[in-house]
């Protein structure tokens, strides 16, 4: 009996261990993270300066943006209000290294993704620019919203962001937005851009919102600087650079970044300012042309994003880049550097023999008209000459000259006789 037990002991531990394996994992739930919720914001139920300004239903004809995937890098983005529900994929939590990006904290992450893919609802103003395409999210940011008019780079390092952007490219996104702000270069993140470049994603970051005012040059930022990237300043209502807009030559192109309105988490909306809000607005346009030419390479997008923008108000030097991007532009335009297709020759008809008849008479009256016409020029140009030439002539009082006659010609005049008269002389004196 002393024996016997152990043996049940060992037994019952490997029917809990057996039971324990043969139980379905359970399914991920995103953390209870948000301790202290943001304000829900108010619904918005006029149509925002921004949308008045990109128009975006013009295009809407053309793409919607369906089948792009867009990754945005940000602090989440809240599945569950209700202009994003179906439109946000799970994600990614690259702080947690979890999945489950579908989470916000503070409503950052879901403005910039609100401002994409945001669906149009009744009574409500505010919708996205392309609406057909789908979110994925990726969480590195835990920002305060109360905290200042920074990215939510300030609390992103280097490691977990360059995991968020290859995260984002195994996932397949075809797009990524970028609107945190690094304020140093990274290693692993060049190595991340790398990657994605190589991967043919159209990369989409924001300028900073850093502006030294001319005390001092802005600093650098990242990844907007690295070679692949679309640079994204912010420009008002107005068409004007926002105070906080950084200038350099990372600006690629600028879009409605001033008070501009976008979702919070949860239900409502609220304005925001900043080049973070901007750079959805480039990424919604490179997502319309990959839905719209999915052959394009991404170089191909951003070629066509930046010669397709508006002019300005400023130069790349005061900070806009190309100019202000236009969806609209963006997907109808094509542009005409491609060599132009050969067209094969028409093939050439035989003509039947009234067709021949017809054709040998045309070709007579062609002639004869050509003719007449050519003598009809020569007369005209005769008769300008005459009347240019005799008012000249009267004005110089010139007369046609006739030919001297010969002696032989001349007629013959009758020379008088001489006469003499004799002259009386008297020399008488009376």
């Amino acid at each position: 009996m002393a024996r016997g037990r152990p043996i049940t002991t060992f037994a019952l531990v490997g029917a809990l261990l057996t039971t324990a394996l043969t139980l379905p994992a359970p399914a991920y739930a995103a953390p209870e993270i948000c301790q202290n919720p943001s304000d829900p914001g108010e619904v918005n139920t006029e149509t925002p300066w921004h949308q008045r300004w990109l128009a975006p239903q013009r295009v809407w004809p053309f793409s919607t943006g369906a089948g792009v995937r867009i990754a945005v890098i940000d602090s989440g983005t809240d599945s569950s209000h209700p202009q994003l529900a179906g439109r946000v994929d799970s994600g990614f939590d690259a702080l947690r290294n979890a999945p489950g990006g579908d989470v916000d904290c503070v409503s950052h992450g879901t403005a910039v993704a609100s401002i994409i893919v945001a669906a149009r609802q009744e009574g409500v103003g505010f919708h996205g620019l392309a609406p057909d395409a789908t979110i994925v999210p990726i969480r590195v940011s835990e920002r305060n919203a109360n905290e200042s008019t920074d990215t939510a780079g300030a609390t992103v390092g280097g490691a977990v962001f360059a995991q968020a952007i290859m995260r984002a490219v195994d996932d397949g996104a075809d797009v990524i937005n970028m609107s945190v702000t690094l304020y140093r270069p990274d290693p692993d993140v060049q190595r991340a851009i790398k990657y994605a470049v190589d991967n043919d994603v159209v990369l989409v970051a924001a300028a900073g919102n850093r502006h030294q005012d001319g005390a001092r040059p802005d600093p650098v930022p990242y990844p907007a600087s690295y070679d692949g990237v679309i640079g994204v300043g912010a420009v008002d209502q107005n068409g004007a650079r926002i105070r906080q807009s950084q200038i350099g030559p990372y600006v690629d192109i600028v879009a409605p970044g001033g008070a501009v309105v976008a979702a919070t988490r949860l239900t409502g909306h609220a304005a925001y300012d900043g080049t973070s809000f901007a750079t959805p607005m480039v990424s919604a346009t490179a997502a319309l042309i990959r839905a719209a030419e999915p052959n394009l390479s991404a170089k191909e997008v951003t070629r066509r994003i930046l010669a397709t923008a508006d002019p300005a108000r400023g130069d790349a030097a005061r900070g806009y880049g190309s100019g202000v991007v236009n969806p609209y532009r963006a997907v109808t335009e094509r542009l005409t550097s491609a060599k132009p297709v050969e067209q094969p020759p028409l093939p050439e008809v035989p003509l039947d023999a009234a067709a021949q008849a017809r054709e040998q008479r045309w070709a007579l009256f062609g002639r004869l008209a050509l003719w007449i016409g050519l003598g009809l020029a020569t007369v005209a140009v005769g008769v300008a000459v005459l009347a240019a030439l005799l008012p000249r002539g009267r004005r110089t009082r010139w007369r046609p000259t006739r030919p001297a006659a010969s002696p032989d010609d001349r007629p013959e005049i009758d020379e008088p006789e001489e006469v003499f008269f004799r002259v009386p002389t008297s020399t008488s004196r009376e």
